[in-house]
């Protein structure tokens, strides 16, 4: 019966011997049999099979497992692979025995101890130089079968050979968004490489869009549904152990950028515009921004207003506002792909709020050395926006230009250290305050310090003297301190005091009220005696005093008046017209003299500046004329005597015109001029005459000689019968002076002379009272166009001839005979 069946079928024959055979069973199938002896009186008991028959072939051994081949061979290790046998003896295949055999050895040995159904095996622990061949058989449930061909002998030793990488893409790519894309290749090497992926450095992990796939030859990276995540440096490396190549491409996933980063920031706020900026966004989409665009809204109205498109900063003017109104901006940023989402500004009204900070005070300079001085200032009025920077800067007094101190911001401290000043350099310096809206005026420059290690007071002042003296003051005079205690004299200190008093007076209260090595104290009273004495003074304070010898007694002294001439009436005096005329002295005299400008013994011109001070005078003409010229002199008088000098003043202008311009010889294409001199040179030589010329029809003057330096000139080329007028200027080093001009016009003709008798003279008819003359024309015309012919009679035997009539023709009737 079937395994699955409980019926049992009886097989169709009756056997006497103890086998039988049964057919029309079905492959595949299990059955259970069953036995029972029957003699004559009848059948005994069956006997089951205790288990379940198969049906199916008989079952051998399997054939021999094909294509054993050498995949890897190493220096301690061979690889290999095979295919199973083509028939495996009825039965499955229960596991493979590898087997290997030492070259120069018989028998083969058993690689594999446990049971194994692989195809593929590494023998390992090998010797590096022994040679082997290997065989493997396979193995069902009736046992072994025949091994495989042995493979060719191996060697144990290290194949080597060095990666190689092939790849199908370039060093860039870019992709949109949302696209997928591949990096692909191939490789070799023995032993076989190792693939290893990284983006910016990192180990690439596949996830559900990153896909690798590596085969023995090939590679691949492949992400769908890119993202800007993506972008980045990839980089496939191959290596084993002899070396390793490796493959980039800077995949770059574009996009339009995200939204310009906030919060729009009003840089400045004005009545009619404002000035607003941002930050950049933090992603540009892979792709360069191009440009912003830029736009505003009146906060009342739903209208947004373009600005700009083409801005490619982060900072705009906002023009065309109107004041008082609230106004909103909106910017995009966009680049190749798009255009961002829009960054929208909070609300602000158009009107003047903020301005650049005002100048601080003058700054003060304290601890100065040799090579730094620290600048102090307070701190001004910031304009309505924090400060943000102190600007300070430097220059030499004589300089004109300044330079800023440091590079680096000084803020918030109101107080730097300049260093890097040159020893013995005079400096200024000078602060601005920056804040956002931009750098204010600077402070006043402070005063000048010497770039010096700082300073002892002085020695006493060099011998002091009083060097002269009036009713009511002493003149003082001294030298100046041995030593300066390496610091600028700022001046001089001077006291008095009367003789029997103890107590010392100031003449001035302050050093830098006497900066030279004298000094003049007024104030005194007449007829009493003093005692004087003198401190120098520098930035480190009073020096001890030096002491004026003798006591002096104030009262006046006097001494006649003396003039001591400057260089501008030392000699005659040359002044160019429209210049400044300057005569000085240096007047002495005790007590001072009377003072007075003279002009030729007359009072010089109202326009004369005059100024007299204490040691001299001085007289000063501007915009001098010609007239201003002439002998000027300068008296002094005090009731010692009295001093008088004189200098010559020669104003040098152009000169003045030519005289007596007369016309001479007079021809058709010529004529002769001749003039005198100018009355007036200009105080300076002659150089030259100019003459002109101008045909009456015509208003323009014509220069026919420039550079004559005659009194005559002879005009030619002139047109016979135009009219001409002429004209002469001189010229000196200082110019043009005015012209002299003809007084009628000159005809340009030859001299004209009576013309010849005519000829031929006859009577045609007479009759009692006339008689008719013909004649013919005389031989010349004098020159000119005959106008007429004078008719005359005389009675035979009288004395005189009788004018009858001028005719202008060559015939005449003589009537009233």
């Amino acid at each position: 019966r079937e395994s699955d069946h409980r019926a049992w079928t009886p097989v169709s024959y009756t056997v006497t011997r103890q086998n039988a055979t049964v057919q029309g069973l079905t492959e595949g199938k299990a059955y259970f049999f069953r036995i029972a002896a029957e003699n004559i009186i009848g059948m005994g008991p069956f006997t089951e099979t205790t288990k379940e028959i198969v049906i199916r072939d008989p079952i051998t051994v399997p054939d021999r497992p094909e294509d054993l081949e050498v995949k890897a061979v190493t220096k301690n290790s061979v690889t290999l692979t095979w295919n199973p046998p083509k028939y495996n003896g009825g039965s499955d295949i229960t596991m493979y025995v590898l087997e290997s055999r030492l070259i120069g050895k018989e028998k083969f040995h058993k690689v594999t101890k446990e049971k194994m159904l692989d195809r593929k095996y590494t023998i390992e622990g090998l010797k590096e130089g022994d040679t082997y061949e290997y065989r493997v058989s396979a193995c069902n449930i009736v046992g072994q079968g025949k091994p495989s061909f042995c493979t060719k002998p191996i060697t144990c030793k290290d194949e080597i050979a060095p990666p190689s990488l092939d790849l199908d893409f370039r060093d860039k790519l870019i992709v949109r968004v949302g696209e997928a894309f591949s990096l692909t290749g191939r490789y070799s090497g023995k032993p076989a490489p190792k693939v290893t992926w990284l983006k910016d450095d990192i180990v690439v992990k596949e996830n559900d869009r990153t896909k690798i796939k590596t085969t023995p030859t090939t590679l691949c990276l492949g992400v769908l549904k890119s993202v800007r995540e993506d972008s980045g440096k990839y980089c496939v490396t191959v290596e084993n152990s002899t070396g390793s190549r490796k493959g980039f491409c800077q995949v770059t996933v574009v996009d339009r950028p995200s939204p310009p980063v906030g919060p729009v920031i009003f840089d400045e706020v004005h009545k009619d515009h404002m000035v607003v900026s941002w930050k950049p966004p933090l992603d540009d989409g892979g792709s360069e921004i191009t440009n912003y665009i830029i736009e505003k809204k009146d906060a009342h109205r739903d209208l947004w207003m373009p600005v700009t498109s083409a801005t490619v900063k982060t900072t705009c003017k906002i023009p065309k506002l109107l004041e008082g109104r609230e106004y909103q901006i909106r910017i995009y940023a966009e680049n190749l792909y798009g255009i961002s989402d829009p960054l929208i500004s909070d609300e602000m009204k158009a009107k003047d709020r903020f301005r650049v900070p005002d100048a601080p005070e003058q700054p003060i300079i304290k601890d100065v050395t040799k090579d730094s001085a620290v600048v102090v200032w307070n701190k001004p009025y910031d304009g309505g926006k924090p400060i943000t920077n102190y600007i300070v800067e430097k220059k030499e007094t004589m300089a004109t230009r300044w330079v800023k101190v440091t590079k680096d911001p000084i803020f918030p401290s109101t107080q730097f250290k300049v260093p890097d000043l040159l020893e013995g350099c005079q400096y200024e310096f000078r602060v601005s305050a920056e804040n956002e809206i931009g750098v204010g005026d600077p402070s006043p420059p402070s005063k000048p310090i010497f770039a010096r290690d700082p300073i002892a007071k002085p020695s006493p002042p060099v011998n002091p003297e009083a060097v002269d003296k009036t009713k009511n003051s002493v003149d003082l005079s001294w030298q100046p301190p041995r030593h300066d205690g390496n610091g600028k004299i700022i001046g001089y200190l001077v006291e008095y005091q009367k003789v029997g008093d103890e107590e010392w007076k100031k003449a001035n209260l302050t050093a830098d009220s006497c900066p030279e090595t004298k000094y003049k104290v007024t104030g005194l009273t007449e007829g009493l005696t003093y005692k004087f004495r003198v401190k120098a003074v520098n930035a480190a304070g009073e020096s001890e005093p030096a002491y004026v010898p003798d006591p002096v007694e104030v009262k006046d002294r006097l001494e006649p008046p003396e003039l001591i001439l400057d260089a501008n009436m030392a000699r005659e005096q040359h002044v160019k017209a429209g210049d400044t005329l300057r005569l000085s002295a240096v007047i002495k005299g005790v007590p001072f003299p009377k003072v007075s400008w003279k002009k030729e013994d007359h009072e010089v011109s109202p326009k004369a500046d005059i100024e007299v001070t204490g040691v001299g005078s001085k007289l000063e003409i501007r915009n001098t004329v010609h007239e201003d010229g002439g002998i000027y002199s300068l008296t002094v008088e005090n009731p010692a005597g009295s001093k008088t000098v004189s200098v010559k003043v020669v104003v040098l202008d152009k000169p003045g015109p030519p005289r007596n311009l007369q016309v001479s010889e007079v021809r058709s294409d010529s004529c002769y001029l001749t003039w005198i001199e100018p009355e007036d040179d200009g105080g300076s030589v002659i150089t030259n005459y100019v003459v002109e010329r101008k045909d009456v029809a015509s208003a323009q003057w014509v220069a026919i000689s420039s550079s004559s330096k005659k009194r005559s000139h002879m005009a030619k080329y002139l047109m016979e019968g135009t009219q001409y007028l002429f004209r002469v200027a001189a010229e000196n080093q200082f110019g043009r002076g005015p012209y002299v001009e003809t007084l009628k016009p000159i005809k340009a003709i030859d001299p004209l002379h009576p013309p010849g008798p005519p000829k031929n003279l006859h009577h045609v008819d007479v009759d009692k009272t006339e008689v008719s003359l013909v004649w013919n024309r005389p031989d010349r015309d004098g020159g000119a166009e005959i106008t007429g012919y004078l008719v005359e009679y005389q009675e035979d035997g009288a004395d005189e001839w009788t004018k009858f009539q001028t005719v202008p023709m060559l015939d005449c009737v003589v009537t009233g005979l």
